[in-house]
């Protein structure tokens, strides 16, 4: 009886590795992919170096420490204040030696407003892919270029590992000015509370509307509303405001044209079309009466934005207005309470 045992257990962890060895082979690009993925991430995580360590150098600038005093203050209020996870992020610095360090690639259809997705484990399908090599990155968007898709490659000013890794700071993320530092740490440390699966769109606009609220909440509560750190901000986001509203009008005007095509058109023809309607986008831009960039359009003066810029546009902002309805209606504006609203419904993974 104990030999016909260890005959069964014998077979079934044979089978067992059979089908390890079949999946294996079936998603070798995305083993592959992970394990560098895992590597880059870990090799950053390495070399961090605790900010206590940081803040007794020395030969650190006082300026850039000043700027790691403040990443402690906005963390501990995201946490207080407005009910954001408590993890060990953001208390290491990773030196990027002025260097950027992640590459994220973009895709979208040429004639329609949908994006390439990706799937992943945990996750589930998300509409870019990172590399921790540039090459990598270029090969991967030469590859859909070729295969006709609309692509971009755009380098984030952070992320979040989802608890996967401790995410440290990022040298770059000094080079930003208070407001705008207090803005990506909450948005980054929403990702680490607030996460659905399958919804990239819903996950990065609930992040955008919080990291932008946070933010001036914080800088009213640290400086007051007669502030040069408040009024620089507001400033700075009332601008991006008329921004994103005239490229999230500008997606739905493309949109429209798309579906007004047929698909025996010819594509010269749709391609004419399509370089039209983002010209007038880009060009009408200038009529925005901002306080800070006076033109706007020049942005875009070396290349037009395609339907891949207009796709991540959409996949920020275009849900801003639903969250501060929704905060303002049934919260009357707390913004505490609002995340907690979404803490409860929508558990972290």
């Amino acid at each position: 009886m104990q030999k016909r045992t260890g005959k069964i257990i014998k077979r079934s962890l044979l089978a067992l590795l059979a089908v390890l060895v079949i999946l294996v082979i079936v998603y070798w690009d995305l083993v592959v992919y992970g394990i560098r993925q895992g590597k880059g991430q870990l090799n950053i995580v390495w070399n961090a170096r605790p900010v206590e360590e940081v803040m007794k150098d020395p030969a650190f600038p006082d300026s850039l420490k000043a700027k790691l005093v403040l990443i402690e203050r906005v963390r501990k209020y995201a946490i207080d204040s407005l009910g954001l996870k408590d993890t060990k992020n953001y208390k290491t610095l990773y030196d990027q030696k002025g260097e950027e360090i992640m590459w994220v690639v973009m895709a979208c259809e040429p004639f329609r407003l949908k994006a390439k997705e990706w799937d992943f484990p945990i996750v589930g399908s998300v509409p870019y892919k990172g590399f921790f090599n540039k090459e990598r990155a270029v090969k991967l968007r030469d590859e859909l270029d070729k295969e006709g898709w609309d692509t971009s490659i755009r380098n984030p000013g952070g992320w979040s590992t989802l608890g996967w890794f401790t995410d440290p700071i990022l040298s770059k993320m000094l080079e930003r000015d208070e407001g705008d530092l207090a803005n990506l740490i909450i948005h980054e440390m929403v990702h680490a509370t607030i996460f659905v699966k399958d919804s990239v769109d819903f996950n990065e606009n609930l992040a955008t509307f919080i990291g932008d609220r946070g933010a001036e909440q914080f800088l009213i509560s640290t400086h007051g509303k007669d502030s040069k750190e408040y009024l620089t901000y507001i400033g700075e986001d009332a601008d991006f405001l008329k921004y994103s509203d005239h490229m999230l009008r500008g997606a739905e005007a493309l949109d429209s044209l798309y579906k007004s095509m047929r698909e025996n058109d010819p594509k010269e023809q749709k391609l004419s079309l399509k370089k039209a309607m983002i010209q007038k986008i880009v060009f009408s831009l200038d009529t925005l009466s901002l306080t800070i960039h006076k033109k706007p359009s020049d942005r875009f003066k070396e290349r037009l934005p395609n339907n891949s810029y207009f796709m991540n546009m959409k996949r920020y902002q275009s849900q801003q207005e639903l969250f501060w309805d929704d905060m303002n209606t049934q919260f009357g504006g707390d913004l505490k309470a609002y995340i907690r609203y979404h803490k409860k419904k929508h558990p972290f993974l």
